[in-house]
């Protein structure tokens, strides 16, 4: 079964890409076969850094949306979907204007909706909207990146956390990685494994800063991975 990946959180700054390209990373290294596709025209994050598994796609246009459903069919694999901050709207038209969801049931195709949050009242209150627009129709999971944010507490009392709960939704703690190596790392445009390991060349980190980000990495996959394999 193919699965569907919408990376998102309308709300701009709270790690939406971070999130799309560490779940990139997390693919390759389980070799699971995925597609990126880079909705956010105005930064192309996924692109830049996952350029060889990535397209654009244009989530306004409909022949480009559909290449969404289009990876996703012929193939078992991970459709990845990295979403600009306020993209909900020509999405769910995109979803809804063919009934996508439906065909995606009858063709085997599942989806899942990760909702980045920093922890803020503006984040909350869009994931509490988000859920209650697609319902149980997709998975949800919210992520707590700490790396935007450090108090979650308002999130863990709202109504989107009650309404998380009863679509059986997940949550995860996505931890902060040294900002120092995140910013070499997006200065250069590594990879999250090229930043680890590479030794040489453009992508080289200082030893300690790699160290770092295997760690990182170790400790995100330990949050991911349960999720991931949940269901598939």
């Amino acid at each position: 079964m193919s699965h569907i990946h919408f990376v998102g959180g309308e709300k701009g700054g709270v790690g939406k890409s971070v999130t799309a390209r560490l779940l990139a990373q997390w693919f390759i290294d389980h070799g699971k076969s995925f597609a990126g596709l880079d909705a956010d025209q105005s930064h192309g994050v996924l692109q830049r850094f996952y350029a060889e598994f990535t397209r654009p796609v244009d989530l306004s246009v409909q022949e480009s949306a559909d290449q969404i459903m289009d990876r996703a069919l012929g193939a078992e694999r991970q459709v990845l979907v990295d979403l600009p901050g306020q993209s909900i709207r020509p999405l769910h038209a995109w979803l809804t204007g063919a009934d996508i969801l439906q065909f995606a049931r009858e063709v085997g195709v599942s989806f899942t909706f990760w909702h980045v949050t920093d922890g803020s009242y503006a984040s909350v209150s869009e994931i509490d909207e988000l859920i209650e627009l697609f319902g149980d129709e997709v998975r949800h999971v919210v992520v707590k990146n700490f790396g935007r944010g450090k108090d979650f507490s308002l999130f863990e009392g709202s109504p989107a956390k009650q309404r998380l709960d009863a679509v059986q939704g997940s949550t995860l703690d996505l931890p902060e990685l040294d900002p120092t190596a995140m910013l070499r790392i997006d200065t250069t445009g590594a990879s999250f494994w090229a930043a680890a390991n590479s030794t040489d060349g453009p992508y080289t980190l200082r030893a300690l800063e790699r160290q770092r980000v295997r760690l990182w990495l170790k400790q995100a996959y330990a949050a991911l991975t349960p999720v991931l394999e949940e269901r598939g």
